[in-house]
């Protein structure tokens, strides 16, 4: 999931090639997702840290059940719902499923069929705005030490303040998921810094994104999409897109107050 830069002078080779995109971030989560984004974005060894079981008892993990891969992450709301990416809920309720309360990646963990996934009505793929989802799953979720929910954020986060994202995503691109749950913290940015700081694609920085980290050799990558970003007590980010994976540049987040009306039209 995340990135640890070995030498300088690898960093130099990598800069010097052609930077990806925001689309090669969340196209990494579909297909295979081993050497998907090609051979400059080698080099690098885990940089986050290995999160004790129940450390983050919010974290699903979204499955394929075509093959019963790790895909994208998902956030426990309620008994029955759950938020994620809409980039990573496209298809049919039929194409998925849930694993709660999971640890290890490849075992463990309580599966649950979904009933229901409604994507923002406004998701538009090109630009990767309204990046959200609402699922809800066949059959009521019973709360352990392992499997609890997480609050909605509702007032506004700006720049500064120390968040913590998890996942189970690519630990190297190319490379292979995490096989342990990882988390990092990271600190947010003002939408305006953020901007500034991811070059070509500042158009895609929209009011109800929010920014965070920007660290050489720190961040999430593909398959975190659609997990949290979690400050306190709250989710405040539902992870988007980033420019991969760890080159110094902010990942961007859907800000969770902003979707917050749409989310409870839904989930009440």
């Amino acid at each position: 999931m995340f990135k640890f830069l070995i030498l300088a002078s690898l960093a130099a080779v990598v800069l010097a090639k052609s930077v990806p995109t925001p689309h090669d971030f969340i196209y990494g989560i579909d297909g295979s997702l081993e050497g998907r984004l090609g051979p400059n974005f080698g080099g690098r060894v885990v940089g986050g840290n290995t999160a004790s079981p129940g450390q983050f008892p919010y974290q699903a993990s979204l499955r394929r059940a075509s093959n019963n891969e790790h895909n994208c992450g998902a956030v426990i709301i309620t008994n029955n719902w759950l938020i994620s990416a809409a980039h990573c809920t496209q298809g049919s309720v039929a194409d998925w499923f849930l694993m709660l309360g999971l640890h290890f990646r490849g075992s463990g963990g309580t599966r649950f069929n979904i009933a229901q996934i409604v994507n923002h009505p406004q998701y538009n793929p090109s630009t990767i705005a309204n990046d959200v989802s609402v699922i809800r799953t066949q059959t009521t979720i019973a709360f352990t030490n392992l499997i609890q929910p997480i609050a909605m954020g509702s007032t506004f986060v700006g720049g500064g303040a120390t968040a913590v994202v998890s996942g189970w995503g690519l630990t190297s691109s190319p490379g292979s998921l995490a096989n342990q749950l990882q988390f990092l913290h990271v600190q947010t940015l003002t939408n305006e810094v953020c901007r500034t700081r991811v070059g070509g694609s500042a158009s895609m920085v929209f009011d109800h994104k929010i920014c965070a980290g920007g660290v050489v050799g720190q961040g999430v990558c593909s398959a975190d999409s659609g997990g949290p970003l979690a400050l306190g007590n709250a989710v405040i980010g539902i992870v988007s897109w980033g420019i991969p994976c760890a080159r110094g540049f902010p990942d961007a987040y859907d800000r969770v107050a902003s979707h917050r009306s749409w989310f409870l039209q839904h989930i009440n």
